[in-house]
């Protein structure tokens, strides 16, 4: 994991782009949560003209996780869903970005009680792209 200095966390799978997005999106329908959206910037490139390498990002969660921290704090609504940055890197690899969202959601006003109860939905991300 790296941590450039805006504050993301990166990650590079082990894994190419499509098959890194599809562990992704079966980490998280194991864990109970739902892609809400996805939005492929790569496709919106090429509707202008433009050529970008596969660039997606995915809304995810579970609003049993995220409506008690809206409720706490109704500014985290402009940061939930969780979302999740997923590109092709040069070497081949997918790199997979995130803003590590208890930081996230202490800047938001999030009682410290509760800005670490999304870590294990992106956790669990992490641990699906590591080598096996």
């Amino acid at each position: 994991m790296s941590s450039p200095p805006n504050g993301v966390a990166e990650h590079v799978s082990s894994l190419a782009f499509a098959p890194t997005v599809q562990r992704l999106k079966e980490a998280i329908a194991n864990a109970g949560m739902a892609v809400f959206a996805s939005i492929d910037h790569a496709a919106g490139a090429r509707e202008v003209g433009m050529e970008m390498p596969p660039t997606i990002v995915m809304l995810y969660g579970n609003p049993r996780g995220g409506t008690p921290l809206m409720l706490a704090a109704p500014p985290t609504a402009l940061d939930l869903p969780l979302r999740v940055l997923v590109r092709a890197a040069a070497d081949g690899r997918a790199a997979v970005s995130c803003y590590p969202v208890a930081a996230m959601l202490r800047a938001a006003g999030v009682p410290d009680t509760l800005a670490t109860r999304l870590e294990p939905a992106q956790r669990i991300l992490v641990e699906a792209i590591a080598q096996r």
